[in-house]
């Protein structure tokens, strides 16, 4: 049934939220003792009168209601099922029930469905307005406290975002600090030679053929080193510059690992731990930025290190898929959870890179926790527990999706699948 206050001669028009008095549903069949409550209340609330439970649930879905009031014996909605259904729409609702027939079972029923407070009929208008007032109080402290809640998870998420950011940003600074250092051997063998170019035609008066020899043969190594350094600066300025494209960049995966091969080299978490890295038989680029898949595939690799400091190995590979995926077969299980399914750009081809360890594996009743942010089974200081958070927030940018399968005492492995696109030359 529908109901609006045009065609309700017992429902009295809204006002504006800025000027808004509390509102009080009534909901009696008999025109008595609804009238009744109207003149009670009128000073004090914006009234909706419902001769139905069926009137009432239609006007608690087209506005605000504060405080319901309904008789238990209505004919064709008893007032047990108005109090299930008000608190249905708005669990917020503060409801005082009214019976001339009262029953332990009836009461007892109202209360399991979290009615505020009952009065008898006929009633005085002193325990009625006393029944209201505790009603609305209890709805403004309630609506306090869930103000206070939102306010306080609106601060976390913000908090949340701040170190995610930051940590994203940390680690970006890691990856070009090392960028900066593979450029640097290049610039130091060019430095070098240009020294002994100079030095051995410094002390010619007049260049033989064999100092020409010399020039020339160095002269070619500078330009392969010049090569590199221009390759190398281009690639992660163009990371750089494409960071909020959604085309992204179009760098080779296979280029994209040896960078990475070389970042995890010098990482502290590799100790004695095994790392390989296999190059896909077919180059692919990955639709998103290099500098991120990179800080995914470096978080997961640093992860399979320290998931236990016992020599353990650590194997990313990975290859082309021609066809989409079958979506509908990434599920959670007990060993299982996998991220983003809902946002998956499932178009071929896609890229799929894998990550596993031979360490001690994830327990089942830890698995369902490790994507939550601050979440950590290191010891102190050993780790943020944003890791894997950061990962998950990469991976959803991108239109990715994450598997995560791991068993105790046989490891652990991260399958990444990634929309992808052909390589193409660098600028």
């Amino acid at each position: 049934m529908t109901a609006n206050l045009a065609n309700n001669p017992d429902a009295t028009a809204p006002v504006t939220e800025a000027v808004r008095r509390p509102t009080l549903l009534i909901c009696d069949d008999e025109d008595g003792p609804r009238e009744s409550l109207r003149v009670i209340f009128k000073g004090d609330f914006e009234i909706l009168a419902a001769r139905s439970g069926a009137e009432a649930i239609a006007l608690a879905q087209q506005h605000r209601v504060d405080v319901a009031i309904s008789d238990i014996r209505m004919a064709e909605m008893s007032g047990i099922e108005v109090l299930e259904r008000l608190k249905f729409v708005d669990p917020g609702i503060e409801v005082v029930m009214m019976t001339a027939y009262e029953t332990t079972d009836t009461l007892r029923q109202a209360l399991k469905l979290h009615a505020c407070d009952y009065i008898n009929k006929p009633f005085d208008v002193a325990t009625a307005r006393a029944a209201i007032a505790s009603a609305m109080q209890k709805r403004r402290m309630r609506d306090a406290e869930t103000d206070g809640e939102r306010k306080m998870e609106e601060m976390f998420a913000e908090l949340q975002n701040h170190k995610i950011q930051e940590q994203i940003a940390h680690a970006r600074n890691e990856i070009y600090a090392s960028i900066i250092h593979d450029i640097n051997g290049p610039l130091t063998v060019i430095s070098g030679f240009i020294q002994l170019m100079n030095t051995r035609l410094a002390n010619a008066t007049t260049p033989t053929v064999e100092d020409l020899e010399f020039v020339r043969g160095k002269l070619k190594t500078v330009e392969r080193q010049t090569a590199s350094c221009i390759e190398i600066s281009r690639r992660y300025l163009s990371f750089l510059r494409r960071s909020e494209s959604p085309e992204q960049t179009g760098v080779g995966v296979n280029q994209l690992l040896a960078d990475l091969e070389q970042l995890v080299r010098v990482h502290p978490s590799l100790g004695s731990h095994q790392f390989t890295v296999h190059r896909l038989e077919r180059d692919i680029a990955a639709r998103m930025n290099g500098t991120d898949l990179l800080q995914i595939l470096r978080n997961l690799a640093v992860n399979g290190f320290q998931a236990s400091h016992i020599p353990h190995s650590v194997e990313i590979s990975g290859r082309v898929l021609d066809q989409p995926l079958d979506l509908a077969g990434l599920r959670d299980g007990p060993a299982d959870r996998v991220l983003n399914v809902e946002g998956c750009e499932n178009t071929a081809p896609l890229l799929m890179l894998t990550v596993r360890d031979t360490g001690p594996g994830i327990p089942e009743d830890i698995l369902p926790k490790v994507f939550h942010p601050y979440f950590t089974t290191k010891g102190e200081h050993q780790g943020t527990g944003l890791g894997l958070s950061i990962i998950s927030r990469l991976v959803k940018q991108a239109g990715g999706v994450l598997h995560l399968h791991s068993v105790v005492g046989e490891g652990t492995c991260f399958t990444l699948y990634l929309p992808g696109k052909p390589v193409t030359a660098q600028p």
